[in-house]
């Protein structure tokens, strides 16, 4: 498609699929990548060896575009960007904080920089200091989120700043796409609906409690600590809360929700885990391949909104 985002990332689509910690797999983003979109890899608080690992299967299974994101809030983040620079990846996302410390490098080494953001003043200051694009996240996103909703975000970041914006938030289907690009966005980035897909790796369990979620089953945690996640309810989630009220410190918050995703996404544990997924859960009602997913959220349009 002639349109900006797919011209900068070398795809057939302007879909990108989140980076998600514990879940975006090489068999993963090589699915995305082979149907048309850009698969992206997530750093998180991966072992070094291990995500260059990764890096490097990706690229056995695709010869197309694929990305990797990485966490600022991670303890690896500074070593992990060191690995990305080493493999020659192609693409950087970012999140949780500001990557300008990481500008240079990634600048210097031709890397393609796209961070994920929830605040219209950040994308201005990065614009002026040299990122290639934006994802504008809205709040309905799983994981880590900001306070405001994808459709006032979008179009706010959308006449904010020249470069190609890309929703992010609430999008799992071809009307959030549509909508999207209604709002003035290049294209989208979609996390909780590549979950439900064939080739996630994700534990079934996982998979089975977003099936199961309805409208009002997902909630934010951690606005306390400065770093709120939304995830579906359990009785970790109620616990935390607990926790919220009675005054607890952000250190001890921050311990009690240590490695919460991994027992939820690895080991299955969707009672004691995090487990993180957006407010779009409620419309997610079967598992599909990725080739599949993809068409329907890319299909065709009655618009011409390609910008």
């Amino acid at each position: 498609m002639d349109n900006r985002l797919c011209n900068l990332l070398g795809t057939r689509y302007p879909l990108i699929q989140g980076g998600m910690a514990w879940v975006s797999s090489p068999i993963l983003a090589a699915a995305v990548s082979e149907a048309g979109a850009l698969g992206v890899l997530a750093a998180g608080t991966l072992p070094l060896d291990l995500l260059r690992q990764q890096i490097r299967h990706t690229r056995e299974l695709t010869a197309k575009p694929f990305g990797v994101n990485v966490m600022l809030l991670s303890p690896t983040a500074e070593a992990a960007i060191e690995v990305i620079l080493d493999e020659k990846v192609p693409i950087v996302f970012t999140g949780g904080g500001n990557p300008a410390p990481f500008l240079p490098s990634l600048l210097g080494a031709g890397v393609i920089i796209v961070p994920v953001l929830s605040s219209v003043s950040l994308a201005r200051l990065l614009e002026r200091q040299g990122v290639h694009a934006v994802v504008a996240e809205g709040m309905e996103s799983g994981g880590h989120v900001g306070e405001v909703s994808t459709l006032c975000l979008v179009p706010q970041m959308v006449d904010a700043v020249r470069l190609p914006v890309i929703a992010a938030g609430g999008i799992a289907d071809r009307r959030g796409f549509r909508a999207a690009l209604a709002l003035g966005a290049c294209g989208v980035q979609v996390g909780t609906r590549f979950l439900c897909s064939s080739e996630c790796e994700l534990h079934p369990a996982y998979k089975a409690k977003i099936l199961q979620a309805m409208d009002q089953d997902t909630v934010v945690t951690g606005r306390t600590t400065g770093h709120p996640v939304r995830g579906l309810k359990n009785p970790f989630t109620r616990a935390y809360q607990k926790k919220e009220q009675s005054g607890a410190s952000p250190q001890k918050l921050e311990r009690f929700g240590e490695g919460r995703l991994r027992l939820a996404a690895v080991e299955g544990d969707v009672q004691n885990g995090a487990v993180m997924a957006g407010s779009i859960s409620g419309l997610i009602r079967e598992i599909l391949p990725v080739r599949a997913i993809v068409a329907e959220i890319v299909g065709e349009t009655d618009q011409p909104p390609w910008r």
